[in-house]
């Protein structure tokens, strides 16, 4: 896809993770490359305890709005065959180049749109984005594209914010105990006074997405902030632990390619 054929959200999260790699994801990556074990989301719930990962050993895996890459890094340490990086943001491929280099973990890292990533397709067992193109890419466009490039039997797993902390959260300011938005119609939101640009179904809508896709729900985990969290130093802006002590903020679901 040429940049001309890029979409406008395409262009404005690019330019919006240009800026955030800066001001943090460059400064936290080899942290998070160096993680001992496998975590998810902004309360580092262990693997342990979601149980969504199917077993990676010898496996070929995508991962779809990749960012600097640290869960491709987990993956091929964990086992997997061959991991591949998708993602749109030179920046952010930068910092997982340098790291790639020095850990000599093999990655492959590729500069494309999620939605339209040109690889081949029923190339992978495992598809996988965590808040990558999961809130970044428009549903209708980078799930079909992850259906095309997994082989029959293969799965998704993504994380994203739950729907109910979106239905909560105001245009700006923090998540709310009260309901600040319509969940009719919700998919693109345009953020007032940013650059970035998510999109965010209902559950009702996604499940109708994958299954168009050819994807079987497997699991849906609801991702609640355990008593010892603390709120995000990025990110704790938007979310609160308290908040998120009551009610899911994250979910990840998996996915399987039906045969």
């Amino acid at each position: 896809m040429s940049e001309r054929d890029l979409p406008d959200y395409v262009k404005a999260n690019r330019a919006h993770w240009t800026k955030n790699n800066a001001a943090y994801t460059d400064g936290r990556a080899e942290h998070a490359w160096n993680e001992p074990e496998i975590s998810w989301g902004v309360w580092n719930t262990p693997e342990s305890e979601t149980k969504v990962l199917p077993d990676i050993k010898g496996k070929d895996v995508i991962e779809l709005g990749c960012g600097t890459a640290y869960v491709a890094a987990w993956l091929k340490r964990g086992g997997a065959r061959r991991v591949v990086g998708v993602d749109i943001t030179p920046a952010q491929l930068d910092t997982a180049r340098r790291l790639n280099t020095k850990y000599e973990l093999g990655l492959e890292l590729v500069e494309a749109n999620a939605e339209a990533t040109g690889l081949p397709a029923a190339s992978f067992d495992l598809a996988i984005s965590e808040y990558g193109a999961s809130i970044w890419c428009d549903p209708y466009k980078w799930i079909p594209e992850a259906a095309r490039l997994l082989r029959p039997g293969g799965e998704l797993v993504f994380l994203r914010n739950s729907t109910l902390s979106l239905l909560c959260t105001p245009d700006v300011g923090k998540v709310s105990e009260q309901l600040q938005r319509p969940q009719r119609g919700m998919n693109r939101l345009d953020w007032p006074g940013d650059t970035e640009i998510e999109f965010h179904l209902g559950h009702g809508d996604l499940v109708r997405v994958l299954h168009e896709s050819s994807f079987d729900v497997v699991d849906l985990v609801e991702i609640y902030a355990s008593a010892t969290s603390v709120n995000h130093a990025f990110y704790g802006e938007y979310m609160s632990v308290e908040w998120a002590r009551k009610w899911p903020s994250e979910e990840m679901w998996r996915a399987r390619k039906r045969s």
